[in-house]
């Protein structure tokens, strides 16, 4: 029931849709436990007052009372006016904090201060804005599986300034982050030859091009040590590049010639890995899935399409 009240209150101004203007329709205000108390003991004074006919005792409370008011009005102005945006997140392995990245911007000629922004299963994270200043806050979700995950409704609170009411208000970010597979810890190192290892390619040694990776061995040169493979993961064994004449076979990382033995996802993860250590080791390679087919080729761009492959195999559209 508290879950579909805020998904009502959070339709009442329109949609919350990002990017969103706050408006007086879209900010609500409650008073906080210290606000309530702070009513309860204006009462028990008003009452005492009354009793003993405390004209100062009356001062006081009616006093304090217009305090109370002033705080309203300036924790709602405090969110008033505030444009909320938000930015593509970055993609990032399974287990790692997707984040978000949300953009606050404050057109106004006054400063916004102590805004906490969080998303439903995020921790919060606090801010304050000068006057017509433009700032980015990453909220963090955590991640446990690959695919798409969305980050769900951003709620924007503030206590300022004395922190006896709270205004806080919604939005809803459409963008979408991308959960790649997590890459397999101890994965064997991309092995030289095919049958049954998820890679199949020409063999052949040679100084023009990259054939694959095989175990360091101590007359080898440190130049051709894959340092950058090693540096991903620096507790694993080091590899030695080798290499083909330009005229050399391609290679595939095939997932249906991975051992059976290996559920699905132990597939994709140690494919991921793969993946990773080719592009680490500049290698050209191609990705075979049973839905698609990635040709052979290298570079940044050429990883990303390969780890989205991977991260959505056999998840819905």
């Amino acid at each position: 029931m508290r879950e579909a009240l805020r998904r009502w209150l959070s339709t009442l101004g329109g949609s919350p849709a990002m990017p969103v203007t706050l408006d007086r329709r879209r900010i609500f205000v409650l008073p906080t436990g210290a606000g309530i108390a702070w009513g309860c003991a204006l009462l028990a004074m008003l009452l005492t007052a009354i009793n003993y006919t405390l004209s100062l005792g009356f001062a006081l409370v009616f006093m304090l009372a217009g305090l109370g008011q002033v705080a309203l009005l300036h924790t709602f102005r405090n969110l008033l006016g505030l444009r909320l945006d938000e930015m593509p997140p970055e993609p990032v392995f399974a287990g790692q904090p997707a984040v978000f990245p949300i953009r606050l911007d404050n057109a106004s000629t006054r400063a916004r201060r102590a805004l906490r922004l969080a998303l439903r299963d995020g921790e919060a994270v606090q801010v304050d804005l000068d006057a017509g200043q433009s700032r980015t806050v990453t909220l963090r979700l955590p991640t446990s599986r690959r695919g798409w995950m969305a980050p769900g409704r951003v709620t924007l609170t503030t206590r300022y300034p004395l922190g006896l009411i709270r205004a806080w208000s919604y939005a809803l970010p459409h963008r979408r982050c991308l959960v790649h597979a997590r890459p397999e810890a101890g994965r064997p190192p991309l092995p030289l030859a095919g049958a049954g290892d998820g890679i199949r390619h020409a063999s052949g040694e040679g100084s023009d091009e990259f054939a694959g990776l095989r175990a360091h061995r101590p007359a080898d040169s440190s130049r051709h040590v894959a340092w950058k493979a090693w540096a991903r993961t620096p507790g694993a064994p080091l590899l030695t590049k080798q290499f083909e004449g330009s005229d050399g076979g391609e290679l595939w990382l095939d997932l249906a010639r991975l051992p059976d033995t290996l559920t699905l996802e132990r597939k994709l993860s140690r494919l991921t890995g793969w993946v990773l250590d080719a592009d680490a080791a500049g290698l050209s390679y191609g990705l075979a899935l049973p839905e698609e087919r990635i040709a052979p080729s290298r570079g940044p761009s050429h990883r990303a399409r390969a780890l989205r492959a991977l991260a959505l195999h056999g998840l819905p559209a």
